[in-house]
């Protein structure tokens, strides 16, 4: 027996894909321009610059620093510059006012001269007192953040819109020359 088994597989030639020279042509043109091609191609997007999409404003300056701006500051109050704090009228509007103007969490409705006078018999201190300290529903400050001073202007002018007669707070620089006198 021998080692060496025929089959007719054996002896038949071998072929390939390749079966003229137009093929050869074909294959050799495919084999080395379309690769060349492909990279070149690679080569020219990697490189290019940065291209946003269109109407993205998102690399120009003026975007970067509105991404990167402090998400806070802090603003000093002089507490003796009465021109820069707010009236009465005004902290009621920007605080107070959004529940004493419709009485929501049984605050008081300024006007209401009923539901105030209780209040005002106790006198300017203790209101001023509820207001910066809280009381009820209602947070420190109305849950504010104002000075001292135009806390008690909203409560006089919130007192005086409602049938009070009190007088406008001394402003913290007054308040201060007036002891420094004594």
């Amino acid at each position: 027996m021998s080692d060496h088994h025929h089959t007719e597989h054996d002896d038949a030639p071998h072929e390939g894909p390749i079966k003229n020279v137009k093929q050869l042509i074909a294959a050799v043109i495919f084999a080395f321009i379309v690769p060349i091609a492909v990279i070149v191609l690679l080569v020219s997007r990697v490189g290019a610059d940065t291209r946003p999409g269109a109407g993205s404003d998102g690399l120009k300056p003026e975007a970067v620093a509105r991404r990167i701006q402090p998400v806070a500051s802090v603003e000093v109050k002089d507490a003796t510059d009465v021109a820069s704090l707010k009236t009465g009228e005004q902290v009621v509007a920007a605080q107070c006012g959004a529940c004493h103007n419709t009485g929501a969490a049984g605050a008081p409705k300024i006007g209401d001269a009923a539901a105030w006078a209780p209040r005002l018999a106790q006198g300017l201190e203790t209101l001023l007192n509820s207001a910066l300290k809280g009381k009820g529903a209602m947070g420190p400050q109305g849950g504010g953040d104002f000075s001292d001073f135009e806390i008690a202007r909203a409560v006089v002018f919130m007192g005086n819109q409602s049938g009070g007669k009190l007088a406008e707070p001394k402003a913290p620089a007054a308040a201060s020359a007036a002891s420094d006198a004594k």
